[in-house]
């Protein structure tokens, strides 16, 4: 199926246009901090503030409703979100009982990210309000029957507010609302290294526009320094990682012959270097169809170690490949699609894939090594996918609008001798219609940046919405 939406209202078409406008905060954009020596580079936890909104007894949950009981339900739940995601800290945790408390915690959040509260019992949005006018991106946890104040948080959202409402039992919100208020501040940690100048829509291509909407640093290089490095990587360490996380894995091995398999290990580890050096979490090349060699396999294993590669200078699809990551802990697959209306769908097909789809602590799918199809030279991957599998198509277009659709994995296509390496066929509710929407009307009319989407695995669709919100 296929959903339009932004931030106001559903536009009603299967390609959608997702509202990420605005400025992310006050805080300044920071500079990813890794250690020179640390692989994958990893900045410091983005700090979310807990906020305990309420008081023991009332008229709801009841009189004998303990909120420090409640309290320690909630610390217990939070301390294992922070250390399963490994990436967020939680700070604060006052107990707030009167709207002029709320405000002196609202006044003094610091480095937070974002704002996480839970609403403990009845009151009438008062205890709230303040942590939410502070501006910074906030939920609000609401577990049943803790009081009738949620009407006021739907105005809130009416109104603009950068405010999320999680009425729900349960629990397993807490920490998808964690990973969702971390990842303005988690862009903002970003350092993206593009080789030869970024390819895309006008506002993703001006380097201070994306830092001052995302908060993502853009670091440009030329492509000499890749050939530099390349040049410099000593050749049993290629022909190590070649048949380490290649050769010994793969499937089969189609066209290729072994030193091409090692050549492109060696742009993997020259470009592990020039992302050290530089503390990038995201790389994206022009120049990855040509010299020192084809980019397939070095995006393909970036994502699989839980970073962003993405092929072309794509730099809208670079963004959406880091959203995702930050949000789901799962890649994208960079595709031109197709569509075929006997099946009912679309065919995303392309010569670059992660092997690690569920994310870098899943499996790897099953994979062949072959050339890459347009010039049958280099190396590139033929991934099989999984049938059956939902997928979020989606692509970030001029900095604030996300074209998304959701659909499902029917097959893989069974043409070997056209088109890229790997290849499925998504159904999708009404493909004549998203056919006829392509683009959504915010795309220029140049092949790459019309065409190129970005597959994940998993239904995000109301995640996405949520995270438009909290983006502003």
């Amino acid at each position: 199926m296929g959903k339009s939406l932004n931030r106001r209202q559903f536009l009603g078409t299967t390609a959608a246009g997702v509202a990420l406008a605005g400025e992310l905060g006050r805080h300044v954009a920071a500079a990813a901090e890794a250690k020179s020596d640390q692989w994958p580079p990893k900045p410091p936890p983005v700090k979310i503030h807990k906020v305990y909104a309420g008081t023991s007894g009332g008229a709801w949950p009841g009189p004998k409703f303990n909120a420090a009981t409640e309290i320690a339900r909630y610390e217990k739940l939070l301390a294992k979100v922070e250390g399963k995601l490994g990436n967020v800290k939680f700070v604060g945790g006052q107990q707030v009982k009167t709207a002029r408390e709320a405000a002196k915690v609202a006044a003094n959040l610091g480095e937070a990210a974002g704002v996480l509260v839970f609403d403990l019992n009845f009151h009438r949005g008062q205890r709230v309000a303040p942590l939410v006018n502070a501006g910074l991106p906030t939920a609000i946890f609401v577990y049943p029957f803790s009081g009738h104040q949620w009407m006021y948080y739907s105005q809130w959202q009416k109104a603009g507010k950068r405010v999320i409402v999680l009425p729900t039992s349960d629990y397993a919100q807490i920490e998808r609302a964690a990973r969702l208020l971390a990842v303005p501040g988690r862009m903002r940690q970003t350092r993206i290294l593009v080789v030869g100048g970024p390819r895309g829509t006008k506002a993703a291509c001006d380097d201070k526009q994306v830092k001052e909407r995302l908060g993502a640093e853009v670091v440009r290089i030329p492509n000499s320094e890749v050939l530099k490095a390349h040049k410099a990587i000593d050749l049993k360490a290629a022909q190590a990682e070649a048949k380490e996380y290649w050769i010994s894995k793969a499937k089969k091995i189609v066209e290729p012959k072994e030193q091409e398999i090692v050549n492109s290990a060696r742009l993997y580890l020259a470009m592990k270097q020039l992302m050290t050096k530089h503390g990038a979490q995201a790389t994206t090349s022009c120049h990855c169809m040509g010299a020192p060699a084809k980019g397939c396999l070095t995006y393909s294993k970036l994502n699989d170690e839980g970073l962003v590669g993405a092929c072309e200078g794509d730099i809208d699809s670079t963004l959406t490949m880091l959203m995702f990551q930050y949000a789901f802990g799962v890649p994208g697959f960079i595709s031109d699609p197709l569509f075929d209306f006997a099946k009912k769908g679309v065919i995303h097909a392309h010569c670059t894939s992660t092997t690690k789809l569920d994310g870098p602590g899943g499996r790897r799918a099953p994979f062949l090594i072959r050339t890459q199809c347009d010039s049958e030279r280099g190396v590139s991957l033929e991934v099989r996918m999984r049938i059956g599998q939902e997928i979020t198509c989606a692509k970030l277009a001029n900095l604030d609008t996300m074209l998304i659709s959701t659909g499902k994995i029917t097959e893989i296509p069974d043409y070997y001798d056209r088109g890229c390496r790997t290849q499925i066929t998504t159904e999708v509710r009404d493909a004549r219609k998203m056919f006829a929407n392509w683009g959504s009307k915010v795309l220029p009319n140049d092949m790459m940046t019309l065409l190129h989407r970005v597959v994940f695995y998993g239904d995000r669709l109301q995640d996405i919405k949520d995270l438009s919100v909290l983006m502003g």
